[in-house]
């Protein structure tokens, strides 16, 4: 699973935001505002982690069971997916 290409991550002013830049700016007009743990989950997506790898890795960075963290990690690949936002295998 990746980010697809033309998307970046920005810390602004304290907050998280997802921009896109070239070609990406023609086709989606706006900026997506992340918290904390959404930037942490951006990160790692960029990089190719796959769900599971999420979520071990988001249990290690936060107080949270894994279950809950596997429900967060799921909300947040949903988001992606429905906005166009994953690199298709």
């Amino acid at each position: 699973m990746k980010i697809k290409d033309g998307f970046m991550l920005r810390e602004v002013a304290g907050a998280y935001v997802v921009v896109p830049v070239g070609g990406r700016a023609d086709d989606f007009n706006g900026m997506i505002h992340l918290n904390e743990t959404g930037a942490f989950f951006w990160n790692l997506v960029s990089k190719g982690a796959e769900r599971q790898e999420m979520i071990d890795e988001a249990v290690r960075e936060y107080d949270a069971g894994p279950e809950r963290i596997a429900e967060d990690v799921d909300r947040f690949i949903g988001i992606l997916k429905d906005n166009s936002l994953l690199q298709e295998s």
